[in-house]
């Protein structure tokens, strides 16, 4: 059996190495922030509103949005603007 000696050199770069491939991961999955078009339950989530006030938003024109086959979708330009009261 061949045995290998870690040293605390070894953990640390083992640990830099994945701290950063991580962040990469993290980085490349989080496609939310960068998305211009944003599924409900994303603008949902973003609003912290339940889905009948998101109903009530739509309904009441403040959202526009899009559909597409079954699924609605809605602009992060212009729920950021709704937001600052633009």
């Amino acid at each position: 059996m061949k045995m290998d000696i870690i040293t605390m050199d070894d953990l640390q770069q083992f640990k830099t190495e994945m701290l950063n491939e991580m962040k990469n991961i993290l980085k490349t999955n989080s496609g939310t922030s960068n998305k211009s078009w944003l599924r409900s339950a994303e603008v949902r989530k973003m609003l912290n509103i339940s889905p009948g006030t998101l109903q009530n938003l739509r309904i009441n024109g403040n959202l526009p949005f899009r559909k597409v086959g079954g699924t609605m979708f809605y602009s992060r330009e212009k729920i950021e603007k709704m937001m600052e009261g633009k």
